[in-house]
């Protein structure tokens, strides 16, 4: 089009690392297609002041947030040194044009699904903090890949011209074979918080302040709660830990939120103890919101909104964490329910590696039971075992055997959480009775249980 145009890298400098990969690869491609570019080293100190600003800013202590919000806020600082008054972002490519690893899990029907699931939530995810960034250095932000008709034309590309062979975008890259250079339209996807090393730096800063996460570094320099949120809360391990992680990253749980199934087959919602989650909220000292439902495929959901409706009326939430790993069944109702109601919504182990997620769990001292198994490889003998080390491993053998989920996500199993970090008491079954079905299917039913101090 015959515009000029400056370019901006921004990258971590530091003697102890390699150059970085964005740097490596900015300079090669400026060159080769004659583009002005000008480089934004930031040492450890710059980068601490910077950091001051982008936490402010976007009002988050989400660390990759922050590590990309870094790579951003100093090009926009030297773009308005340098008198520009407009900036141009690729944001939005990834999300229409299949560019993540949740679109490469996803099958092929689903890959636009995921798209739009991305749209959706990309103002929380990106936007929000790209436009306050932009805003504060009096640039305007223009965003190609987020043009309406563009997206619109995108979201009706097959999801298989989108994933080809593993490869991301490929749809788009064939589009500039030949228009740029092979090493920029085939070059894979590298995060901007790796490829500019902000992220190592935000661990060299967290080090340095003898702080043990990253998170609590930057916790540390904005003090106050992020939003007020409700956890959908069933008993088990993912929906605590769901609700454990947003708590780590300075969001305010305000309650906790439990539908009580009368239908057991449920896909929508974990049912075995259920009543018992109000014990978990004591221990947690967060108050709890009951709801029935009939369990009926739609009724169930108009029930969720009602409970999810009473959350914001009671507690001013403005948002929901969801701690859904693979089941697009749930995300995408509950995620249809807070767009109904206003509201955002976080599912923060969603396509969690299921290993990763139990080994995880153990490490921030997560106390799990086994209550039901309904699987070839599991029994009555599962019950009231204590997820470790050794269980995991045991768990890994049956995948490889039976083809089950590690972290029982296709319901071969279902947990209780004793205890947890989010639990101020931890909670002792006193009683408890067994009810087996058949060979694989067996259940533990909690009779009585108390609250016991740590």
């Amino acid at each position: 089009m015959g515009y000029s145009f400056q370019c901006y890298c921004a990258y971590f400098k530091h003697r102890s690392l390699k150059t970085p990969e964005d740097l490596i690869f900015a300079k090669k491609a400026a060159e080769e297609l004659g583009l002005k570019l000008k480089i934004i080293p930031l040492n450890l100190s710059q980068v601490e002041n910077a950091l001051r600003h982008t936490v402010s800013l976007i009002e988050d202590t989400d660390v990759t947030k922050n590590a990309v919000g870094l790579t951003f806020y100093a090009a926009c600082k030297k773009a308005k040194a340098d008198g520009c008054k407009v900036i141009f972002s690729g944001l939005g490519s990834e999300e229409i044009f299949a560019g993540y690893m949740r679109h490469k899990k996803a099958k092929n029907a689903d890959i636009n699904i995921e798209c739009l699931s991305g749209l959706i939530n990309i103002y929380e995810r990106d936007l929000y903090r790209d436009n306050v960034i932009s805003a504060y250095h009096n640039l305007e932000l223009r965003l190609p890949f987020l043009d309406q008709e563009l997206v619109r034309f995108a979201l009706r590309i097959p999801g298989k011209l989108k994933l080809k062979n593993g490869i991301e975008k490929y749809i788009l890259r064939k589009a500039y074979q030949d228009i740029l250079p092979d090493f920029v339209v085939w070059r894979k996807k590298k995060a901007a918080q790796y490829g500019s090393l902000f992220l190592k730096a935000i661990k060299k800063l967290a080090k340095k302040y003898n702080f043990r996460y990253m998170k609590g570094y930057l916790k540390n320099i904005y003090r106050r709660e992020n939003l007020p949120l409700a956890a959908l809360i069933s008993g088990g391990k993912d929906s605590l830990y769901a609700a454990y992680i947003m708590h780590r990253l300075n969001y305010n749980i305000k309650c906790f939120v439990t539908i009580l199934s009368e239908n057991p087959n449920s896909f929508m919602y974990h049912t075995p103890n259920t009543k018992w989650v109000g014990l978990q909220a004591k221990a947690a000292d967060i108050p709890i919101i009951f709801k029935k439902t009939k369990g009926k495929p739609e009724e169930e959901l108009e029930d969720l909104s009602s409970a999810i409706e009473e959350a914001r009326r009671r507690f001013n939430i403005k948002g929901v964490v969801l701690g859904a790993l693979y089941s697009r069944y749930q995300r995408s109702r509950v995620e249809r329910i807070c767009n109904n109601l206003g509201l955002k919504m976080f599912s923060p182990l969603w396509h969690v590696n299921q290993e990763t997620e139990m080994k995880e769990l153990l490490k921030e001292g997560f106390d799990v039971i086994i209550t039901k198994v309904a699987a070839e490889g599991l029994d009555k003998k599962w019950l009231g075992k204590k997820i470790s080390n050794e269980i995991i491993e045991r768990l890994l053998e049956l995948k490889e055997r039976f083809a089950i989920n590690v972290a029982g996500e296709g319901g071969e199993f279902e947990t209780f959480v004793l205890d947890c970090p989010l639990f101020k008491k931890r909670i002792k079954i006193k009683e408890y009775e067994i009810i087996e079905e058949s060979a694989y299917v067996a259940e533990l039913k909690i009779k009585k249980a108390v609250l016991i101090e740590k």
